[in-house]
């Protein structure tokens, strides 16, 4: 018996990996229990290896396991090449081999004979690796199953019956999702396939403990990932165009936007590149709509230009980037933290941006609800960095988060008139740009409006938008737009409640800072640590510009050392934070990892004894950067 379920669905891109495992997921949700998922899938066009990983238990899941204790092995079906031989090895038995390192002692092993060939199997010695760490192994020919009552396709359904057959699972929550998705002969031969498997798999001497916890909702949930979160605060801010290109993993947030924004009378374009995408989102704004783009690293590269544009310009617009492991191409479906100095910084000249990074659904919606918010009222734009993790893991989220009011003003727009009472030069131009506004932030007027005709340039401009390159207007204009970040900031701090997420003890001796997707499995990892008799707390930054300066001070002069938990090479989130106070460089330490799988709780616990203890020795791909002058 065990807390949570790890359960772990593998096979080849193409045998219906992720929407198996999302109706597993689903009914398990529907059984009372709290989920959350890790999809692994391959960057290669002709497919291979893909795995999903739904961890399951009573109380809220923050984050993956540290291993997993069931796996679903189907085997590949659409290997191009099952020779050992091959240049990626034998494909058709990967979906066993590539796991029996994680599977924890204990676990249980389903893998389908109708394709993995029980003689291959035996060479990698599998019976002797099960009796070694007391797996649990049952072979099944789901192929077969599946042929006999419908399609071969139908082989995931028949690993479902098994699994909720060794698992002690009701199969009603599986009836209910294809009853829902599927009608006709589909519907019955998935149906017989669910009961046949599961009868199949009642026949076992089950020799495993392990079962699926009991829960209960209180509230109704819904299962979600930090794509939807992010489109639905979009959507519920006002946004009404999305303009953008196709890119891993930016495209789901995309597609979901595409889907629903026709329902609320708005528009999205696919274009031809990502400097479109930017640009067409900019003349979006500028004519008077809420209007967001975005990509992931390679295509955001190509926004530079009309990000510095919308700075110069001081027109509103919300991007979102959605990192993966670079540079270029690098690991397009893999998930590494490596973008921020190229979202902080990139673009001409200094930068008057906002940059949120969510850490889990409920931050992606709050704060691309206050992305635009800020964006709109300020005059200026904001992005959401995300990254493949959040994009998509799938969590449990109550129905009533999601009560709000929705917003369909437009900040920042002055009507006519307001425009009429307005500052105007000796020609009628309306002064747009004018260099007297205390928190940085002339509001604007929209093309058509009376009273608002004014000139708008890529160049320096004065203050009804003629070129300009005197000097003091020069200084006068970047002052002003520079003002705007601490005016922010100001009003961020102001807040009832805080971006930042804190966790443990407050008067814990020890700290760890980290920011975005990681958050989460460190707070699980502070949790064991405080249950060991550490004395550890943590701090999730989400504000990264303008730079939350006072709670990250509060937070290091309150510990004696902190680490700093981030998925890349070269500490670019220590190192922002030194930037802005480097008097804590000495306290701080890096835990790093950027092998394209997010970290388990597991590795920062080690992490921290390692750095902080002199207690564990790290392993696998975790590496530890010492603090400022070791």
């Amino acid at each position: 018996m065990t807390d949570t379920l790890m359960w772990r669905i593998a096979g080849g891109s193409g045998d219906g990996i992720d929407s198996t495992s999302q109706n597993f997921a689903k009914a398990l949700m529907r059984a009372g229990l709290h989920i959350f998922t890790h999809r692994h899938y391959p960057s290669r066009i002709r497919g291979g290896h893909t795995y999903v990983e739904v961890r399951a238990g009573e109380q809220p899941v923050r984050s993956r396991g540290d291993g997993f204790n069931f796996l679903l092995s189907l085997g590949d079906s659409f290997a191009r090449n099952p020779s050992e031989d091959a240049y990626y090895g034998n494909e058709e038995l990967k979906p066993l081999t590539e796991h029996l390192d994680e599977l924890n002692e204990g676990g249980v092993i389903v893998y389908d004979t109708g394709l993995i060939d029980e003689e291959e199997v035996a060479q990698i010695g599998l019976e002797e690796r099960a009796e070694e760490n007391n797996w649990h192994v049952y072979p099944v020919d789901l192929r077969e199953l599946a042929r006999e009552h419908g399609r071969e396709v139908m082989r995931n359904t028949a690993g479902i019956g098994i699994t909720a057959a060794l698992l002690d699972i009701d199969t009603t929550y599986f009836e209910g999702l294809i009853t829902e998705a599927m009608s006709g002969e589909t519907q019955e031969q998935n149906l017989e396939i669910l009961q046949k498997a599961y009868d199949r798999g009642k026949e076992f001497d089950i020799t495993h403990d392990l079962r699926v916890p009991e829960g209960e909702h209180d509230r109704e949930m819904a299962l979600l990932s930090g794509s939807n979160a992010i489109a639905y605060g979009a959507l519920d801010e006002g946004c009404r165009f999305i303009s953008g290109y196709p890119m891993t993993p930016w495209t789901d947030v995309f597609t979901i936007m595409s889907q629903n924004l026709p329902h609320f009378g708005g528009i999205s374009e696919q274009v031809e590149d990502e400097i479109a995408a930017a640009a067409l989102a900019l003349g979006a704004s500028h004519a008077g709509a809420k209007a967001m783009s975005g990509s992931s690293g390679g295509g955001f590269a190509l926004m530079s230009e009309p990000l510095g544009l919308a700075e110069m310009t001081e027109t509103p617009v919300v991007l979102v980037e959605a990192m993966r492991a670079g540079p270029s191409t690098g690991m397009p479906t893999k998930p590494e933290q490596a973008d921020l100095e190229h979202v902080l910084y990139t673009s001409q000249g200094d930068s008057c941006r906002v940059v949120f990074a969510p850490a889990n659904v409920r931050e992606a919606y709050d704060q691309t609800r206050k992305a635009f918010e800020l964006a709109y009222s300020y005059n200026l734009p904001a992005i959401v960095i995300y990254d493949q993790k959040i994009q998509g893991e799938l969590r449990t989220v109550p129905v009533d988060f999601f009560d709000r009011e929705p917003t369909s003003g437009m900040e920042g727009v002055l009507s006519e008139e307001e425009l009429a009472e307005a500052a105007h030069d000796a020609s009628g131009n309306f002064m747009r740009y004018r260099h007297d506004v205390e928190d940085g932030s002339n509001p604007r007027s929209i093309p058509g409006q009376k009273g608002g005709r004014h000139l708008v340039t890529g160049n320096e401009s004065q203050e009804v938008g003629h070129i300009s390159e005197s000097p003091d207007n020069r200084k006068a204009q970047m002052d002003r737009r520079m003002r705007k970040l601490s005016s922010i900031r100001e009003e961020l701090d102001e807040m009832d409640a805080t971006h930042q997420s804190y966790h443990g003890p407050s008067d814990a001796e020890h700290g760890i800072l980290v920011w975005g997707s990681q958050q989460d499995t460190v707070f699980e990892a502070v949790d064991r640590l405080n249950a060991r008799g550490e004395s550890v707390k943590a701090l999730g930054v989400s504000d990264l510009m303008p730079y939350p300066e006072t709670e990250v001070t509060a937070f290091l002069e309150s510990v004696e050392e902190c680490l700093v938990v981030e998925m890349n090479a070269s500490g670019q989130f220590r190192g922002l934070t030194q930037r802005e106070l480097g008097r804590f460089g000495p306290k701080m330490t890096s835990l790093l990892k950027y092998d394209g799988e997010p970290f388990e709780p597991g590795e920062i616990v080690d992490g921290f004894e390692s750095s902080l203890s002199g207690g564990a020795e790290l392993s696998g791909n975790v590496r530890l950067e010492p603090a400022a002058g070791d």
